[in-house]
């Protein structure tokens, strides 16, 4: 049998994004590095959760535009204060792409050498619903209305203004045949997603399983998924997260989601709800007598 993979460290990659200036969200930039200083320092609600599950918790600052406040022990890794906008341009160039991707893969294999036998994915960064329904929409191959979801709980006319947002800068990577994991990630990306799929391949480079969060990491999933295609058995699909985004994802990766509770809080939260079922799989397994050993009686 396996063995139970514990301890398990969550990773929460932060970045802003520019794609902020088209109006998709009616938060301020700022919000972000507080909500990482919060995080940070154990207040948020991923830090209650990850205490009650005995995950550990590390902060990684790929792309935060303004100053976390507070000294907030963060891992300062940024390739960038925040992306450009997606619906004027590129969101970054490749090279900082690589880098992000790098950052993602290099903290995973530091959590591992560190002990860590299960990997969490999450995530904060204020707008990044949007770049993720691009690189659903643009490497599950769906509309962007069908993979568009209110994130924060926009209204009706900002949520018209985001599908618009994405179903542009989806047709602008198309007609510039950016169909691949990396360009993807250029064209419409964040830092975090860029982060976060590096963080997956780098776990399965280690063997370590990886459990993925809501449509923040899914979508970051189908672009690890498209760089190294070996990943995918070492994916667990922590949650079906209420982001229409996240089901495209599931249903085209074939992934089974162990919690479908209705979740759009981001941050980790739903992998890290799902990390006890996946320690009490593997303990099953080795712990549990057979019915041999239980001196159970065989069918007649």
């Amino acid at each position: 049998p396996p063995r139970v993979p514990e301890p398990a460290a969550l990773a929460v990659f932060a970045g802003d994004h520019g794609v902020l200036e088209a109006g998709v969200s009616p938060w301020p930039r700022e919000v972000t590095a507080q909500m990482v200083a919060n995080v940070a320092t154990g207040g948020a609600a991923v830090s209650v959760l990850a205490r009650q599950a005995g995950v550990a918790v590390s902060v990684v600052d790929v792309g935060v535009a303004t100053p976390i406040p507070g000294g907030a022990p963060v891992v300062a890794a940024t390739v960038a204060p925040g992306t450009a906008d997606l619906s004027r341009g590129p969101a970054m160039t490749v090279a900082q792409a690589r880098a992000a991707l790098d950052v993602g893969a290099r903290h995973a294999l530091d959590l591992v050498a560190g002990g860590a036998r299960l990997l969490v994915t999450g995530d904060m960064g204020i707008g990044n619903t949007t770049p993720s329904a691009a690189l659903v929409a643009l490497l599950a191959g769906r509309t962007a209305e069908a993979v568009t979801g209110r994130g924060t709980g926009i209204d009706d006319p900002t949520l018209a203004r985001k599908v618009a947002v994405v179903e542009a800068a989806v047709d602008r990577a198309r007609q510039a045949g950016h169909l691949d994991g990396l360009h993807a990630l250029a064209e419409v990306g964040g830092f975090e997603h860029a982060a976060l799929a590096g963080f997956v391949i780098g776990g399965a480079a280690a063997r370590v399983p990886v459990v993925v969060d809501g449509v923040i990491a899914l979508s970051a999933l189908l672009v690890a998924e498209s760089l190294v295609p070996a990943v995918a058995p070492y994916v667990i699909a922590g949650h079906r997260s209420a982001e229409p985004g996240a089901t495209a994802v599931l249903d085209h990766l074939g992934l089974r989601p162990l919690l479908d509770l209705g979740l759009r809080l981001g941050e980790g939260s739903g992998a890290v709800l799902a990390v006890p079922i996946v320690q009490a799989a593997a303990r099953l397994l080795a712990e549990m007598a057979t019915f041999d050993q239980a001196g159970v009686a065989g069918r007649s």
